[in-house]
């Protein structure tokens, strides 16, 4: 492809090449090379979160970051955070607590979420609520996706 570059990365724990656009947000490039569609497009602006994924452990808005930019980087999407039979704790902690209704932010808070208990795996409500302040959430008020955290620190 004229005027692409070749990006490398480890994504869900799999190396991943492709020759891309050099404008290519990493937001697209999990969603339409990879075919990770759990991050999710929300605003394009990094207002939502969404479209948060961890990019070398810590929490990122793909949206925000070119793919070639993320070259050599280690990605974790929601499709790397659990199996089918064998879900990670916060995500059986939003089924629980019913964290999610229409679940298009869902990704993207279990994404920050896990940011956050990683830094700080005992956080109280206000460290939920502020760590979680970057991403929006149009269903449910926020106040089952917060148990939801405080339960999955529990575990």
């Amino acid at each position: 492809m004229a005027g692409s570059v070749r990006v490398t990365m480890t994504v869900n724990g799999a190396q991943q090449s492709a020759e891309v656009e050099p404008r290519l947000l990493l937001v697209h490039f999990l969603r339409e090379t990879l075919g990770l569609t759990g991050t999710h497009v929300g605003c394009d602006t990094s207002n939502c979160g969404a479209c948060t994924v961890h990019l070398n452990g810590e929490a990122i808005k793909s949206c925000t970051l070119l793919a070639a930019q993320a070259d050599g980087a280690e990605i974790k999407t929601i499709e790397g955070m659990g199996q089918e039979g064998a879900l990670h704790p916060l995500q059986e902690a939003f089924w629980e607590h019913h964290g999610l209704q229409c679940g298009y932010c869902t990704p993207g808070m279990i994404m920050a979420s896990a940011d956050l208990l990683q830094r700080n795996p005992k956080p109280n409500e206000e460290e939920v609520r502020e760590a979680l302040a970057g991403n929006l959430c149009r269903c449910t008020g926020y106040h089952n996706i917060v148990k939801a955290v405080l339960a999955a620190s529990e575990s």
